[in-house]
């Protein structure tokens, strides 16, 4: 943890301070504007200290003490998790868990916000979480609307100490007592920073229009409309760190936050954000991550057949797929047991297929059938055989265990899809809004070829099947169940037999009821799902313009709430967007939508906007394009091919630090600090160069123009395009 340097000849514990300003701000350095905040940072560095060395014990202690079973187990590692967290967020930051302060007009003591909530030994607050309501004014005010503010102060740390702060001050009678006071200034000076491979921390420098988004309620549908440059992302990862602490229906014992990011180089882009911002346990992944499949899965060649699987019709065809295996038989049979012989009628098999529980997994189900059928053979059973026996008996008839197998088959969900594509018979029984020469499209010599296009239905068919092992789970589970249960049945017959008069309160554990709570089932050998099958209390969808009606129905499958956060520009759709985000979302099954619309672009400087918003309005000439609040002064440059190498070399010896990106050239190598990308693959992400290769050849019409438009816009300081062969 960085510590604040000794002030020269002082003899004050106090006379510290975490101030290590340059020569050329030596105005702000002095003592009667920075000491209120030193004397402050004494009181932090002693408090954070102590709760160090707190945390550190609870967290042996909690990692010391017994495990235990079932929910005592899951409790002591949420506490641990949670301990670890915390501590790691405190070590991480030190005093730079402070982001600023504000005072307001009616009490002159500072109010200092942090990542996290702080107090002394005493229960004063030293840092008022980020999150909270009342460190709101520090994010939201502005001069048209102070919120009761008289001034506010921002600072940038670098290396644990700060390096540059900045002052606003909203009434008259506040400008006494600053040295910083041009209310843009911190914020224009984190836009022109070098860029690096991770999203850079920005929450002190979050915008009103931006903040007033992270703030909003959880329920419905909030969509956050922008273009290039307006901060969507960080809202939206800001949003989620937000609604964790805020919204008590969201912690992760109720589901938790997901956050659906475009591709992987995005991902490892906002990596690090929310763990600064100290919440470590939001999930982030691809559509592809969602389905086992999607790892190998390669993009679909023929766009007829992309859009055919693309639709919500295609994916409903997996239900009556899976329904073709569920009818039951329409003949009796015998059933032999080392005891009697017994009759199951068709009338019994389709007893047992109703007993189905709603909503059951097609594999899952299999189980409660294979009960049914079990209840109702021993219900004829009129021989003395123990009902254990019978049990294992029937379970052991190959005839009927057969019988049951091939009336309500175990199903992989690779095997259901790859059948559509290759049984024409079968995809026209189950999509029969498909035309013949739509069928024939579809199908493909081998089943198992899997595509993007593929994932959705692959995902609806795993939701609708379940788990195919889960059937000898259960058995398993329920072995494990009765074999506890006659363990301890045993234990309390000894402990009546030792009661002394036999009346006494050891006697109740006679009770059947009683002994069934003293199993814990939880504990015993189970099933788990995957952490990415949900479901989830709140969704979080980056780039979500290019989402299909099918790619859709995965994750409204995950979030039955439908609770999202939807990030998009629509004029950044590869394949258009005609409707209104209402409209489109509507389509796809959700609904309470409310649209919130960021039109400041702070990454691009003015420079490179002006030559993409032509780009754009060529192919879109209502496209939503933001203004950019800055300029750098640097014009796009334009030239051959060939200048690639040249203008690279030039920009790396020129700039120790930041990240360039060549877009547009497979045949460029990356190295550490210069990218190489295609247009799909940069959305997201920024960089302080982007050299534009052969945009003439990303094709025509709309995807062109949005390929184009995606690659100019990621840069932040300088562009360069470059045509040619």
């Amino acid at each position: 943890m960085p510590t604040p340097s000794p002030v020269p000849g002082a003899d004050s514990p106090a006379a510290f301070t975490a101030f290590a300003l340059p020569a050329r701000l030596a105005a702000k350095a002095d003592p009667a504007l920075t000491g209120g905040d030193d004397r402050h940072f004494a009181a932090v560095t002693a408090a954070l200290e102590q709760s160090v060395a707190e945390l550190t014990a609870s967290l042996d202690a909690a990692l010391r003490s017994p495990g235990g079973a079932g929910r005592a187990a899951m409790d002591r590692d949420t506490e641990v998790h949670r301990l670890g967290a915390r501590l790691r967020t405190l070590r991480r930051f030190g005093l730079d868990l402070c982001l600023g302060h504000f005072v307001r007009e009616d009490d002159p003591e500072p109010v200092y916000i942090g990542r996290l909530g702080l107090t002394d030994g005493d229960g004063r607050r030293l840092l008022t979480d980020w999150r909270s309501p009342a460190a709101e004014p520090f994010f939201a005010a502005t001069h048209a609307r102070p919120m009761g503010l008289a001034s506010r102060r921002r600072y940038r740390w670098s290396g644990g100490l700060i390096s540059d702060y900045w002052d606003e001050v909203f009434t008259a009678d506040a400008l006494e007592g600053h040295a910083a006071l041009d209310d843009q200034s911190a914020f224009l000076a984190s836009l022109g920073g070098h860029r690096s491979d991770r999203m850079r921390d920005v929450l002190a420098t979050i915008q009103a229009d931006q903040d007033a988004i992270i703030r909003a309620g959880s329920r419905g549908t909030l969509v956050v409309d922008g273009g290039p440059g307006t901060g969507k992302t960080v809202v939206a990862l800001h949003r989620a760190a937000h609604l964790l602490y805020a919204d008590p229906r969201l912690g992760h014992r109720r589901g938790g936050v997901l956050v659906v990011g475009p591709h992987q180089p995005y991902l490892n882009y906002v990596d690090d954000v929310l763990p600064s911002l100290g919440e470590e346990g939001v999930r982030t992944c691809t559509l592809r991550d969602l389905v086992p499949e999607g790892a190998a899965a390669g993009p679909e060649a023929d766009p007829e057949v992309a859009r055919l699987k693309s639709s919500a019709a295609m994916v409903r065809a997996i239900e009556p797929a899976v329904a073709l295996y569920e009818e039951p038989p329409t003949e009796g049979m015998e059933v032999v047991t080392h005891w009697s012989t017994l009759w199951l009628s068709a009338a019994d098999w389709a007893a047992a297929f109703d007993a189905v529980e709603p909503g059951t997994p097609h594999n899952e189900a299999r189980g409660q059938i294979r009960d049914e059928l079990l209840a109702i053979l021993a219900d004829q059973d009129e021989s003395d055989a123990p009902p254990a026996l019978l049990r294992r008996s029937l379970l052991g008839n190959r005839k009927l265990i057969g019988a049951l197998n091939r009336a309500w088959p175990i199903i992989e969900a690779t095997d259901l899809v790859g059948d559509l594509w290759t049984v024409p018979a079968y995809l026209r029984r189950c999509a029969p809004h498909l035309a013949i020469e739509e069928i024939r499209a579809l199908q493909r010599p081998v089943p198992d070829a899997w595509t993007l296009s593929d994932l959705p239905l692959l995902d609806a068919a795993r939701q609708r099947l379940g788990d195919p092992g889960s059937s000898v789970r259960k058995l398993r589970q329920d072995a494990a169940v009765a074999a506890e249960r006659e363990r301890r049945a045993v234990v309390v017959d000894t402990l009546v037999r030792a009661d002394d008069d036999g009346e006494g309160a050891v006697t109740m554990l006679l009770h059947d009821d009683l002994q069934s709570t003293l199993v814990d089932e939880g504990a015993l050998p189970g099933a788990e799902r995957e952490p990415l099958q949900g479901p989830f209390a709140h969704i979080v969808v980056d780039e979500a313009q290019e989402l299909t009606d099918a790619e859709w129905q995965m994750l409204r499958s995950r979030c039955p709430s439908r609770s999202f956060t939807v990030v998009g520009d629509r004029a950044q759709a590869r394949h258009g967007f005609a409707a209104t985000w209402p409209e489109r979302l509507e389509r796809a099954g959700l609904d309470r939508i409310t649209v919130a619309s960021l039109g400041v672009n702070y990454r691009t400087p003015s420079e490179v906007m002006a030559e993409a918003e032509q780009v754009i309005r060529a192919a879109l000439p209502d496209a939503n394009v933001p203004s950019s609040v800055r300029s750098t002064g640097v014009p796009v440059h334009h030239g051959p091919v060939s200048d690639r190498d040249a203008l690279l070399d030039a920009w790396l010896a020129e700039h120790a630090e930041g990240v360039a990106c060549v877009i547009g050239d497979p045949a460029f190598t990356a190295t550490s600090r210069v990218r190489s990308l295609t247009p799909e693959l940069a959305k997201g992400l920024e960089f302080d160069l982007v050299v534009l290769v052969g945009p003439e050849r990303f094709g025509e019409g709309v995807e062109g123009a949005v390929d184009r438009y995606v690659a100019m816009t990621r840069a932040t300081q300088r562009l360069a395009v470059l045509t040619g062969p």
